[in-house]
């Protein structure tokens, strides 16, 4: 465990050890004990927050509605800027889940959720009760992180895959940092634009576009609080000058790139998701036909 101190916000953090058996999951363990009320930046993966302590994380929202307790949000989730997370003697498990998988892992599509937040007891019922009690009675991180890991692969395992094609092409924006074009792929993968856009925005909660601008949002953040100069990055990230950067990271944050440059939401990333820059590949169960074959 490793302790992150950021002003007068200190946490501890914890990673797995080993990967897990699920390609586009991952997690890390958090220990706070006073949580300053923190802005939740937007990105582009399914959150889904196992709280188990003492205290409870409280994250409120949309003109003054509140979620209590563990939690799963839709990608993009604190679009705006008004999503704030707070509490105290806050322990947890947060797991990132690849909108390509989500549906699987959670039984419930991305489009559901939205860019909004659901309580994990009505999505789950009394599991929900139950995964909070066994990870209050495990001793360790890592066993907890093991526990999750059997857990969310069962499910995965069990749930109904994205179409292969819809899977292919999250993957080519991620990996071309959300600046692919959608006739282009739409092409490849044999479909017409409408079509892309109707699977894609039903099996992972928003279309291809908008994927693109979180993508290529969140690649942006994350080079602003690496250091690099607003100028530069609007060049390497595809924006147009750095006046669309600019209102790009207002429309998501609600803030200037200056300040979204020391968001402790991002600057934690680098110690609890060390490989977030990685992007395996997804073997696609029911793949078929050439996209399939690509993934």
């Amino acid at each position: 465990m490793r302790t992150f101190k950021h002003g007068a916000a200190v946490w501890d953090v914890a990673c797995p050890e080993r990967s897990g058996r699920v390609v586009g999951l991952t997690m890390a363990g958090f220990r706070v004990r006073d949580l300053d009320p923190l802005r939740m930046v937007p990105h582009p993966a399914v959150t889904l927050l196992l709280e188990f302590g003492g205290g409870s994380p409280v994250v409120d929202y949309a003109a003054g509605r509140q979620q209590k307790g563990s939690f799963v949000a839709g990608p993009g989730f604190g679009s705006g800027g008004d999503v704030r997370a707070r509490g105290e003697n806050i322990e947890c498990v947060q797991v990132r889940l690849s909108p390509v998988i989500a549906r699987a892992v959670l039984g419930a599509s991305p489009a559901d959720l939205g860019c909004t937040v659901l309580a994990l007891d009505d999505l789950w019922g009394r599991e929900a009760f139950r995964i909070r009690e066994r990870l209050g009675d495990l001793s360790s991180w890592q066993d907890r992180f093991a526990f999750v890991d059997a857990l969310l692969a069962r499910r995965h395992e069990a749930g109904p895959p994205v179409d292969p094609e819809v899977a292919w092409v999250w993957h080519r924006i991620v990996d071309g940092r959300g600046l692919a074009r959608v006739d282009g792929l739409a092409a490849e993968i044999g479909w017409s634009r409408k079509r892309l856009w109707s699977r894609f925005r039903s099996q992972l909660g928003m279309p291809p576009k908008g994927a693109m601008k979180l993508i290529r949002f969140d690649d942006a953040s994350h080079r602003l609080v690496a250091g690099e100069a607003a100028a530069q990055v609007a060049v390497d990230t595809g924006y147009v000058d750095q006046s669309h950067l600019h209102r790009d990271v207002m429309a998501f944050t609600g803030s200037t790139p200056v300040a979204v440059a020391g968001e402790r939401f991002l600057v934690v990333d680098d110690i609890a998701w060390p490989s977030r820059r990685t992007t395996p590949r997804l073997t696609i169960r029911g793949s078929s036909g050439s996209a399939g074959d690509r993934t």
